[in-house]
């Protein structure tokens, strides 16, 4: 009986099987990006922060994650704490297992690789770095670059990006200094599907084994209802590229709510890869975050 039949019979019949139960081994899901805080005095924003309404605490991701079947997340320190990591560093503390998390530190700071070194002492494994199209992300080709990415590699945690696809040749040296060195690239480096041209910018970083790219964003990308077949052509593209083994799936929750729900953005990669062969799902599902951020499951 295939899966969709037994589904059928468990309600028909009354029987009271869960849907993950019967859920192929392999698909163990890991979510490889979230966002996460709360307004709590002990962790203040940062000053200039634009906090949306309401609170989006681990606690409320855990519910999310028990009742849609993600057994672990990486955590993405939210830019409304600016350099302060100390929610992030708390929630480790407090559920041990359950979260990788990736810090953010100051990149135009002298004492940045003294900082991530710091960070990475206390359990964060990996550092963001954001930065814009324009002049004031231009600090990406500065002298601070270097010794930032060199402590990176020399702690073995990933580097983390978000940029946008113009951007990804000032990552190339960078990478090239490094090869040792993991970076991943977040939300497909948001390249526009109307110019699928600019994809080349990011797909020539393919030749660096050490690049992968988290293939969220379908859905602020997509021109087209969910579950967003134009975004899903971009995808095809960069697994032909980089291979499924370097491609990880995200909500980002819950930057992701102006657009679909955390269920909805799970069940998008969960059930709508089946272009994929079940190999290059459980890539994409679980194995190639396991691989940047080690669960140990």
């Amino acid at each position: 009986m295939d899966r969709r039949r037994f589904v059928a019979w468990s309600f028909a019949s009354g029987a009271a099987v869960s849907f993950f139960e019967f859920q192929k081994p392999w698909q163990l899901l890991i979510d490889s990006h979230v966002h996460v805080w709360k307004r709590d005095a002990a962790f203040p924003f940062a000053a200039e922060a634009k906090v949306p309404d309401g609170d989006f605490s681990v606690e409320r991701l855990l519910e999310l994650m028990a009742a849609n079947g993600v057994a672990r997340t990486v955590l993405i320190q939210v830019i409304h704490y600016k350099w302060d990591n100390r929610y992030l560093a708390d929630v480790l503390r407090r559920f041990p297992g359950k979260f990788q998390a990736v810090c953010r530190v100051d990149p135009e700071s002298a004492t940045a690789p003294d900082d991530l070194s710091r960070l990475t002492a206390q359990g964060f494994r990996g550092v963001r770095l954001s930065l814009g199209a324009g002049a004031d992300g231009d600090w990406i080709r500065g002298p601070r670059m270097a010794p930032l990415w060199r402590r990176c590699a020399e702690l073995k945690v990933p580097m983390t990006v978000l940029a946008p696809v113009t951007r990804m040749p000032d990552l190339m040296p960078l990478i090239e200094r490094n090869p040792e060195l993991t970076v991943v690239i977040d939300h497909m480096a948001d390249s526009p599907l109307g110019e699928p041209e600019k994809l080349g910018m990011l797909l020539a970083l393919a030749r660096f084994p050490g690049v992968f790219v988290k293939i969220s964003h379908a859905w602020s990308l997509s021109q087209q209802a969910y579950p967003y077949a134009d975004a899903m052509a971009q995808i095809k593209r960069l697994r032909d590229g980089f291979g499924a083994e370097r491609l990880m799936w995200g909500t980002d929750w819950p930057v992701s709510l102006k657009d679909l729900t955390y269920a909805r953005a799970v069940e998008l990669y969960r059930d709508h890869l089946g272009w994929m062969t079940e190999r290059e799902r459980e890539w994409v599902l679980e194995k190639t975050a396991q691989q940047v951020w080690p669960f140990g499951l």
